[in-house]
């Protein structure tokens, strides 16, 4: 069952699942900017996320080819994933959804490489200062830059909001900065609103609408709302959604009290 959750002028909260949503128009969409489910078995409230892989990859491709059809032909996406993972087995993650997004349709732009800085949290070594078995793990994750048509965008307001410094930090394809806790936020996978803030201010125009079909707590919507986009976030889970609409609320206020005192 799908079903509006919240909706105002610039917010929308679906709960739902992208694969079977029905009230986003097709082609409306003007940046996709997400954190899909990493299937390595982490507890969420209502996901199964420890699908065998071949099952995980059908279901990414059949999000994404969802996620295809409601871009806009100049659309693009940020798709965050794993480089790779070893839980359940060694799968090379990042090129294997690499190839289903080209597969699907979607022209390939750039990799951008984010580092986490996360190495001291490593607890799977295999062989322990020995060659049988070693694992090397790298402290990264990846957002695949990609579009659907045209890179160059014609569509919508024209207007950019990025400044001279944030331009020329984020054209460099390596990102570093911290990820999010869990406990703060209150959800098991939250990205920080560093990553989706950047990706909507170099990648869309202001007023643009920019979607997150895996919404978890609501950090692309804020970060949306935060730099003057429209946003729509899905979450198949009620509890999320409520989780993404108190953060919303709290980040609203804020900013009407900020432009009430300026007044």
């Amino acid at each position: 069952m799908n079903k509006t959750f919240f909706e105002n002028d610039d917010i929308k909260i679906i709960q739902g699942d992208i694969l079977t949503v029905n009230d986003i128009s097709l082609s409306s969409i003007d940046l996709i900017v997400t954190s899909p489910p990493y299937n390595v078995d982490i507890q969420y409230n209502s996901n199964d996320d420890k699908l065998s892989y071949e099952k995980y990859l059908n279901f990414t491709k059949e999000w994404l080819s969802r996620c295809f059809n409601l871009l806009k032909d100049d659309g693009r996406f940020c798709l965050n994933i794993p480089l790779d993972k070893n839980k359940g087995g060694q799968q090379s993650v990042g090129a294997d959804i690499t190839q289903i997004v080209k597969n699907i349709g979607f022209k390939y732009h750039s990799t951008i490489i984010w580092n986490e800085g996360n190495i001291s949290r490593r607890t799977a070594w295999g062989s322990w200062m020995s060659a049988s078995a070693p694992y090397v793990i790298a402290p990264v994750e990846l957002v695949l830059v990609l579009y659907k048509k045209s890179w160059k965008k014609i569509s919508g307001s024209r207007i950019s909001d990025i400044t001279r410094d944030e331009f020329m930090e984020w054209t460099n394809g390596v990102w570093t900065f911290n990820g999010e806790s869990k406990k703060r936020i209150g959800h098991p996978a939250p990205f920080p609103i560093e990553l989706p803030k950047r990706c909507i201010k170099l990648f869309s125009y202001v007023d643009d609408t920019i979607l997150d079909p895996f919404m978890g707590s609501g950090t692309t919507l804020i970060a949306a709302y935060m730099n003057n986009r429209k946003s729509i976030g899905i979450d198949i889970d009620e509890k999320y959604c409520k989780l993404a609409l108190r953060r919303l609320t709290e980040k609203i206020q804020m900013k009407e009290s900020e432009l009430f005192a300026e007044v």
